[in-house]
């Protein structure tokens, strides 16, 4: 009970008695040192995307707290692109449970009722309450349920402010928040689903793709080879995605979009996806990360979160130049180098305006970014990206929407600085066991930093596949196999060395299998 604490957006929020001292505001939360794990109520009012409510479940995360309602959660329900029909549709398997309610007086259509950590005074909803907590682990639901030619079912769900918890409930609320108190805290468990094609998902307009169609050709041929048939799919082919076996995006992830619901409904349907949902909530969002990396002994440039009451302090404690970032740019955008005190409070107000929190990190020049890719926990490949002439980062924007990028250089894992493998692969492991792109500096001083850990990192072929070869595209397919638990196809080319009699492998992808097995052993 002395570990738990309730975030609230403003202190008024929190009418009841607080006789242990555990509410805490957002902006408390977000300022305090992160200590030993505890149990986070996240009851602030607004819970949409890089909101306050946003944050306080995102950090308590990165910071290694048992946080309710998960960052997931917040996705699924609000801010994340996912509609009440699609929420609904994921829920379906609950409407059995509603044949017991009797019909509603005429001309009534829908019902709406309340729930409070997984309890509702609603007496004929007790069940679904308690399994939709468990589900969702939302405190304060909002339940719709309309009612048709089936009976009732459910229409909606979306989470509730403590404004919303009417004052004859008071009691009842109180009642409940001790109740969830007392519990051991446990992960929410989702509907389990069994469900191989692999969809891959291209936006064919992206002018910055994951993968172009060249290397998506080939992924196909390789797919051919080992016994998978290879689609590429559209953002249009959202609700025949229960026909493939496995996806994997290839477009720029974000939270607010469709390639999040596109992972969210592979995941409900058990089929294998790359990237999954919550690698690109943690990936997509540099908050994470720097709390994440730092909070786990992982070396980052010297970073500062910003909000509005802060700007002036950490304005004061900036060397420049330094780099600002807003949490979800991507490809360069979002970040912004600034050289002096003025060009940083013009440029922390405009990232402001997209973002309750920013950072401030430490300019860092070098030649070049180390890229180590990982794919389920091990080496991929390796690259180093160079930036682009006459420019500090990767990739120049321009203007008119036309862009420039700096040279790839693949760097055979064999030949990479040990340092290098040794934190990509730290920083990889706080994210999941899906396909992450770290990108790394080597300071002069020998020093290794993560900069930041892509969910979808650039694949393409004649780039980061130049030095691992022909394996690197076996292993991607080889990948979404594993975990559908299938093997390839008799006759087809390995998949890797562990799936392979002596001798089937030609002599110098043996070679870099050996030389890889060795390094990671060396770094583990």
């Amino acid at each position: 009970m002395s570990d738990l604490i309730v975030v609230v957006e403003r202190r008024q929020d929190f009418r009841w008695p607080d006789p242990d001292g555990r509410v805490m505001t957002a902006g408390a939360y977000v300022a305090a040192r992160p200590g030993r794990p505890r149990r986070v109520i996240n009851l602030c009012r607004h819970a949409d995307y890089l909101s306050a409510g946003y944050y306080a479940s995102l950090l308590a995360e990165a910071r290694g707290d048992r946080v309710t309602p998960a960052l997931r959660t917040l996705a699924d329900l609000v801010g994340a692109g996912t509609g009440q029909a699609d929420l609904a549709d994921g829920l379906a398997d609950l409407n059995p449970r509603l044949v017991h309610l009797p019909p509603p007086p005429a001309g009534v259509a829908r019902h709406t009722a309340n729930i409070y950590f997984g309890r509702t005074p609603d007496a004929g909803l007790t069940d679904v309450a308690a399994r939709l907590f468990q589900r969702l682990d939302c405190p304060l639901m909002r339940l719709t349920l309309a009612y048709g030619e089936g009976g009732w079912r459910i229409a909606g769900l979306a989470p509730l402010g403590t404004d919303a918890v009417p004052r004859m409930h008071d009691v009842f609320f109180l009642n409940a928040l001790e109740a969830h108190a007392r519990r051991r805290w446990q992960r929410p468990r989702g509907p389990v689903a069994v469900s191989f094609t692999l969809a891959v998902l291209h936006d064919p307009d992206d002018p910055l793709p994951p993968s172009n169609a060249a290397t998506l050709a080939h992924l196909a041929r390789v797919g051919d080879d080992l016994g998978v048939r290879v689609e590429v799919i559209d953002r249009r082919d959202y609700r025949h995605l229960a026909r493939f076996d496995g996806l994997f995006i290839r477009e720029t992830t974000a939270v607010p979009h469709h390639t999040f619901r596109f992972a969210r409904r592979a995941e409900a349907l058990g089929i294998p996806v790359v990237d999954d949902a919550t690698s690109i909530l943690r990936c997509t969002n540099k908050v994470f990360l720097a709390e994440a990396l730092a909070g786990h002994g992982v070396a980052i440039p010297r970073t500062r979160l910003v909000t509005r009451a802060t700007v002036a302090e950490v304005a004061a404690t900036l060397v420049f130049p330094a780099v600002l970032k807003v949490p979800d740019g991507a490809f360069s955008r979002g970040v912004e180098r600034v050289m002096d005190p003025d060009a940083f409070h013009r440029v922390a107000a405009a990232l402001l305006a997209r973002s309750q929190i920013i950072l401030a990190q430490d300019y860092l020049p070098t030649a070049f970014d180390w890229r180590v890719g990982v794919l389920g926990g091990e080496v991929l490949f390796v690259a180093q990206y160079y930036m682009c002439p006459r420019h500090w980062q990767i990739v120049r924007h321009a203007a008119d929407g036309s862009h420039d990028e700096g040279a790839t250089r693949a760097v055979a894992v064999a030949d990479t600085p040990p340092a290098v493998l040794a934190a990509a692969m730290a920083a990889a492991r706080l994210m999941g066991n899906g396909l992450y792109g770290v990108d790394l500096k080597q300071l002069p001083s020998g020093e290794v930093v993560v900069v930041e850990v892509n969910d979808n990192p650039n694949l393409d072929v004649g780039a980061e596949d130049r030095a691992a070869g022909p394996l690197l595209w076996r292993r991607v397919i080889g990948h979404f196999l594993t975990a559908a638990g299938r093997a390839p196809m008799p006759g087809s080319t390995a998949v890797s060395a562990a799936d392979l009699p002596a001798g089937s492998l030609p002599v110098a992808e043996r070679a870099a299998l050996a030389r890889a097995a060795a390094v990671r052993a060396a770094v583990a």
